[in-house]
């Protein structure tokens, strides 16, 4: 008889629920929040999102979440706060000294003390220049952040758990059910983003390829680049008509991770607007000219021909060149009982007797 071989059942592991990385890319535009300012201060978009950050960090206690700042000039960390150069690496378990509630959760006190102190920070240092220099958001910076930041966390969530062989193992397959699953929500309120048309299609396709949907919540403008992203990465676009209802937007829509997602339905668009901006005057357009080349698109033919950024010549065919207009040639008239007479469509009916 043989032996009952029982090393399977210590060879097998539980699998739970894998934790997930949210990053939230926060537009700070001074210009755009002063717009948006009468319908929804910033103030109080700051608390609604402090409230879905705990939300995200309530269901599930190994999930993670990062806030990055995309400001007018610069991109920048609000948590977990970057160490200065003179400082040293701050350390999880130090109490915040603002921290005078003793019935509040410490893990959720201590993000919202990094995060209010680091957007503190960032007013404070924002001169009067800065915000005249520009009107729009370092979007782009912020989302090459963003994709840092998970890459990081995903090779050092792999080289922790013991059940990953290597960690490039989950960078190659993020859809391993046993890896770190990262998502991006980006609170946008700047509109037009043309002149980043390039880096953001770059992040886009980044995104695509580890599999990090980005979730856009628009509360003032429209940015076409931006729908594109998450149309990309198969994430989620909403534009929110009321934008003093941005909490309850956030809990039922943008809460749910990539597991959960595989049995709801999510929002989607219906129209997706999927126009590019050329490469000249960074413009949106809907018909341009591209370069057979590097494919890079203009608005309008370049000075010589030549295209701006690999330098080929452009064939254009005769493209600009006149029409060639031909005459119409002329009814010939023919003669009846020695008169000119133009012939009709039907002959003339005769008298009746």
């Amino acid at each position: 008889m043989d032996s009952v071989d029982a090393t399977e059942h210590y060879d097998t592991t539980i699998q739970g629920v894998p934790p997930s990385l949210l990053v939230i890319v926060l537009d700070t535009n001074p210009h755009a929040w002063a717009l948006l300012s009468p319908t929804l201060p910033l103030s109080k978009a700051i608390a609604n999102i402090l409230v879905f950050i705990n939300a995200h960090l309530a269901a599930n206690h190994a999930n993670q979440v990062a806030v990055v700042a995309s400001h007018c000039h610069r991109a920048v960390w609000l948590y977990p706060r970057a160490p200065s150069s003179s400082e040293d690496v701050e350390m999880t378990d130090q109490t915040p000294p603002d921290l005078n509630d003793a019935n509040k959760y410490r893990p959720f006190a201590l993000i919202e003390d990094s995060l209010l102190a680091s957007l503190r920070d960032l007013i404070a240092t924002t001169t009067e220049d800065d915000i005249a220099t520009t009107n729009t958001t370092q979007m782009a910076g912020a989302l090459t952040l963003a994709l840092s930041y998970i890459n990081r966390a995903t090779v050092n969530f792999s080289d922790a758990d013991s059940s990953s062989k290597t960690a490039s193992t989950a960078i190659e397959n993020p859809e391993n059910t046993s890896s770190l699953q990262s998502r991006i929500l980006v609170v946008s309120v700047s509109g037009d983003l043309a002149h980043q048309y390039i880096p953001i299609m770059n992040t886009t396709f980044a995104a695509q390829r580890l599999r990090v949907p980005i979730d856009i919540l628009k509360l003032a403008g429209d940015t076409v680049f931006l729908q594109q992203a998450s149309d990309t990465t198969k994430g989620i676009y909403m534009q929110l008509s009321n934008p003093q209802g941005l909490l309850q937007y956030l809990m039922m829509a943008f809460l749910p991770d990539q597991t959960s997602r595989k049995h709801l339905v999510p929002p989607t668009q219906q129209v997706v607007d999927f126009r590019a901006a050329c490469f000249c005057h960074r413009r949106v357009v809907d018909v341009g000219f591209v370069c057979s080349i590097c494919l890079s698109i203009f608005c309008s033919p370049p000075e010589g021909a030549i295209c701006l950024t690999c330098s080929t010549h452009l064939a254009l065919g005769d493209y600009g060149a006149k029409p060639a207009v031909v005459a119409r040639k002329k009814k010939k008239k023919r003669r009846i009982n020695g008169a000119m007479e133009t012939p009709s469509g039907s002959a003339t009916p005769a008298p009746v007797e």
